[in-house]
């Protein structure tokens, strides 16, 4: 059984709206909810929102590429399809991501 941790970065099957398809993408772990996994996807992208965070330290988690945590694309997924781990967040890309989070996403009320 695969141990899985906020702030794990694995290689993930996320299925198209319609289920019909998927396509294999990195993604960051933002907590777990019982046999399911809250991830926001990792793209190679340049950021488009002020949600979009650009890892500093992509190299040392893992990731081949220079790459961008959307916390405006969360998906919540099985277990199962998580594929691969890839590595893990830094503490330095993490307190950005935090903070990112903590004032343009977390609801006020």
């Amino acid at each position: 059984m695969m141990t899985i941790r906020p702030g794990d970065l694995w290689l993930a099957e996320i299925p198209f709206t319609q289920g019909l398809a998927s396509k294999r993408r990195p993604v960051l772990v933002l907590w777990l909810d019982g046999s399911d996994v809250v991830v926001a996807v990792i793209t190679s992208a340049l950021p488009r929102t002020i949600t979009d965070v650009v890892l500093q330290d992509w190299q040392a988690s893992g990731l081949r590429v220079a790459s961008t945590v959307r916390l405006s694309r969360l998906d919540c997924l099985e277990r199962s399809l998580l594929l691969t781990k890839i590595g893990k967040i830094s503490q330095q890309d993490a307190r950005t991501i935090n903070q990112v989070w903590h004032q343009q996403i977390k609801p006020g009320f």
